[in-house]
């Protein structure tokens, strides 16, 4: 399936934006084309711009009934077109000479701005506590994961974002290093029916204070 050949406004891909729980299981999103949405999706900002998120993408029936059991049982796990894990990189730092090398020979840095900002993230990031670079992986990853699901619908396709599902035994099964740790699970494919709605606080309940 290709991008849709109607062009809607961000503010409709939004709206139609829900979170679905059943999906079609005979429908299958081709390899590329998940690849192509994580492609956009990683244009997400990110905290020095150290992308601290990484993917395992699931779509093997018999590792997605697997994936289940480790999903608490929830249906979608199975029935999506696939399920893509995203990790978040405690170890964020060892990306910074990559990262900032990277953007001095796209030509967006010049090589007195690029060894500034690789001292200043080195002086920071290796040293901040741990618990801290975690922190900083999940915000990130929850920017990248909206990017994800907006992406999607965008390309008519429906997701939903899971917290819930034992951590520890996906990174036993999957093998993920110590340096990465799961944080979301998002189902993908095709809805089989409709995302129950729901409603959002009125904008005063949430607006504390306009300055």
């Amino acid at each position: 399936m290709t991008k849709s050949s109607i062009v809607k406004s961000l503010s409709e891909v939004i709206k139609e934006r829900h979170s679905v729980r059943k999906y079609d299981p005979n429908f299958s999103i081709p390899k590329e084309e998940i690849e192509d949405i994580l492609k956009e999706a990683v244009l997400a900002p990110s905290s020095s711009n150290l992308q601290p998120w990484r993917f395992i993408v699931i779509q093997d029936q018999e590792e997605k009934k697997e994936l289940k059991k480790i999903a608490f049982n929830q249906e979608q796990v199975e029935t999506a077109s696939a399920v893509i894990a995203i990790l978040g990189d405690k170890e964020m730092f060892k990306s910074i000479e990559k990262v900032y090398q990277s953007a001095f020979e796209a030509g967006f840095l010049d090589e007195t701005r690029r060894d500034l900002l690789i001292k200043s993230a080195n002086n920071l990031y290796p040293n901040a506590p741990e618990e801290l670079r975690k922190e900083i992986a999940i915000f990130d990853a929850g920017l990248v994961s909206m990017q994800i699901m907006l992406i999607a619908k965008d390309r008519g396709y429906d997701t939903v974002p899971m917290g819930g599902f034992n951590k520890e035994q996906f990174a036993r099964k999957y093998n993920v290093p110590e340096r990465y740790f799961p944080i979301i699970l998002l189902p993908i494919g095709k809805a089989a029916a409709p995302a129950h709605k729901t409603t959002r606080l009125p904008l005063e309940d949430l607006l504390i204070e306009y300055i």
